[in-house]
């Protein structure tokens, strides 16, 4: 029994797992040739703008080809994945044509003895499906002549022009010798994406590079030889390094300071190019929109959060509180949002289109996380609704799962207040910019033991300064004044947690 080809295999396109994603960098497969694969089995992880997400496949079947390697960035909609549903079945196969009339000998003995491979995306070459042009017919001696001055070429030694006189000349066997094929000057050189992509990252013209690939293909070692450089021989030393000497007279005494001024430079790479795409792309792109669109106003104050810590130490042993993580950040982002409720203009948006103020009745709020791929900012949806212990959790569900990489887009979108913990690095502030579409972020430095007046005296006490950047186009200096005030007057004296809720 025979299939159609078309309906035998399957491809499976990059899908857009964001809102309006173009294109996504393959960090990993899953898979490979000849592997079987089930209806909703992960094949391969991918990066886009905003995440890592981990690809299911939809068919059941063996994957017949991988089309990218991993490291590559591919746009929305082109397949990646070639998937043989119906394996251990024979193609259907044509139907048997007319036998065509044979050529004459002269035409047989030009034919292409067959199909020349093509890579994906080439179509096929010319030279497979026409017939050159003959030129008139040369006699047999000058053909014999051509031919082995052509050899001698290929072999690196030179003929000089003989006189051929017009007699047959008994054919000689002539040992075939490995030649590497060279691209011809005007044809585009025959590689595949991922190499493509490989020489324009390196800035390598293809035009330049000996393939040694089958057929002339160029590879990626290839492309690395290209890229590296030339080795240079060492040389001895000439001359002296130029030494340089300078005299102070400080008093009486006299110093002479001797210096080489041909300090040698250690060998090895002097540069790291890293390529800026997926989630370092639209940081980038984001952070520029945001520093250049919306005002941005900085103010700081310094507290003393003696009381606070203790609060997380007594919290740590509740009971309520066991199974979820207990630490500073979490009643920081307690009192920011009361800070919030009490005064709720702050959690608004700017919307240039309409000309409008867009008041948010919810917070959704950020948390701006370090991982291997970039700086994300995940949120809490709903965060003003959740009693301490549900924002314990969602704090460390959110924490985890982005150092894992695997954050969604979903929870990176709608966010409308943001709180970056620089402390943890040890920076005592920072002026942060605004994520876009945000009204505020608050920054938390590092809690230090410092002295400080406490009730008349100078004492030892847990110490940090918070940064609050707002938008200055819906958030004036009067409401931003409050926001951080309040949110410091709940971390000096946490009761007002219960007092102001």
């Amino acid at each position: 029994m025979t299939t159609d080809i078309a309906a035998r295999y399957r491809e499976f396109k990059l899908p857009d797992v964001g809102e309006g994603l173009t294109e996504a960098e393959i960090l990993k497969w899953y898979v490979q040739p000849g592997d079987t694969v089930t209806d909703g089995q992960v094949v391969c992880e991918i990066e886009t703008a905003k995440a890592a997400v981990e690809l299911p496949i939809p068919y059941d079947g063996v994957v017949h080809e991988l089309r990218f390697e991993e490291g590559v960035t591919v746009d929305v909609g082109t397949p990646i994945i070639t998937i043989d549903v119906a394996p251990g079945t024979p193609a259907e196969a044509p139907a048997a044509a007319a036998p065509a009339p044979a050529p004459a000998a002269e035409e047989a003995a030009d034919a292409p003895k067959g199909r020349q491979p093509v890579l994906v995306g080439y179509g096929v070459s010319e030279a497979s499906t026409k017939r050159r042009a003959r030129k008139s017919e040369q006699p047999a001696p000058e053909k014999a002549a051509y031919a082995a001055s052509v050899q001698a070429e290929l072999n690196g030694t030179s003929v000089a022009a003989q006189p051929v006189a017009p007699q047959p000349v008994a054919a000689q066997p002539v040992a075939a010798q490995p030649v590497t094929p060279q691209p011809v000057a005007g044809e585009r050189p025959l590689a595949k994406p991922p190499v493509r992509k490989l020489a324009k990252d390196l800035g390598i013209d293809l035009a330049t590079v000996t393939p040694t690939g089958p057929g002339g293909v160029v590879t990626r070692e290839d492309v690395h030889a290209a890229a590296a450089p030339a080795p240079v021989a060492p040389t001895a030393p000439s001359v002296e390094p130029v030494v340089s000497r300078e005299t102070a007279t400080v008093g009486d005494v006299s110093r002479e300071t001797v210096g080489s001024a041909g300090a040698q430079v250690p060998a090895g790479p002097r540069e790291t190019r890293i390529p800026i795409k997926g989630v370092r792309k639209a940081i980038a792109s984001a952070m520029v929109n945001s520093a250049f669109t919306a005002p941005h106003v900085t103010e700081f104050i310094t507290i003393d959060v003696t009381r606070t810590m203790k609060l997380v130490a007594e919290l740590k042993e509740d009971k309520d509180m066991a199974g979820v993580r207990v630490n500073p950040l979490l009643l920081i982002a307690k009192a920011l949002l009361v800070a919030i409720k009490r005064n709720p203009a702050v959690n608004a948006a700017w919307d240039e289109a309409n000309q409008e103020i867009v008041q948010k009745e919810y917070v959704n709020l950020g948390i701006a996380a370090a991982t291997p791929r970039g700086l994300i900012v995940p949120n809490i949806k709903d965060a003003q609704a959740k009693t301490l212990p549900e924002l314990a959790a969602a704090l460390g569900e959110l924490v985890s799962t982005a150092r894992e990489g695997k954050t969604s887009p979903a929870a990176m979108q709608n966010g409308t207040v943001t709180i970056t913990n620089v402390g943890v690095f040890g920076v005592d502030t920072g002026t942060p910019i605004l994520n876009p579409g945000e009204s505020a972020i608050l920054a938390v430095g590092a809690i230090k033991l410092q002295p400080w007046v406490h009730k008349g005296k100078v004492k030892a006490r847990q110490v940090t300064t918070l940064a609050l950047s707002f938008d200055h186009r819906l958030v004036d200096g009067e409401l931003g004044s409050r926001v951080l005030a309040d949110t410091a007057a709940i971390l000096e004296h946490p009761k007002r947690l219960i007092t102001w809720a």
